[in-house]
């Protein structure tokens, strides 16, 4: 089974026991996750690289959890995402991120845990965090049309009401 395979299928056999291990499995590994984040975001001046395996053992994961780690950074790193499903323990990673991305896509994901971390305050001002964080919430706003009432120009333009021209 693959890297990506596995991490995929991460904590289903706890799932099979019972909600509560499931849930253990879960929380541990975000409690792993959020310390990983916490020392990226400490060490701004240090770009991390280095083999999946290097890596995970370093930030006390397994290769697959590491994976799931770079999963969830994939799409904030600067030198585009890396093709996960053909990655293995060998495989070099470089936690090279934008930081705004990265922010975004902790609101994204829904990640208090993450997105709330205080090293936040340091590396992106109140206002710039305000700002992600309203652009982010017009991203999730439904604007709905106006409706078109029969009696309505039509909207192709022919001059005629709707409801004698496209409602038919």
């Amino acid at each position: 089974m693959s890297l990506y395979e596995q991490w995929n299928n991460y904590g289903e056999d706890a799932k099979e026991r019972s909600v509560e291990e499931y849930k253990k499995v879960v929380e541990n590994y975000l409690g792993r996750e959020r310390d990983v984040y916490d020392y990226l975001l400490s060490h701004m001046d240090e770009t991390v690289e280095g083999t999946i395996s290097d890596l995970g053992k370093r930030f006390n994961m397994n290769d697959a959890e590491f994976l799931g780690f770079v999963d969830g950074i994939n799409s904030s790193l600067k030198n585009g995402e890396y093709n996960l499903e053909t990655m293995d323990e060998n495989s070099s990673v470089k936690l090279d991120f934008d930081l705004e991305k990265l922010y975004w896509n902790m609101l994204d994901a829904k990640a208090e845990w993450l997105y709330n971390l205080p090293q936040w305050e340091a590396l992106l001002a109140d206002e710039q965090r305000s700002s992600i964080k309203k652009e982010y919430n017009k991203t999730k706003t439904v604007i709905k049309d106006k409706k078109i009432g029969r009696n309505d120009p039509c909207t192709c333009g022919s001059g005629k009401k709707y409801k004698q021209c496209c409602m038919k």
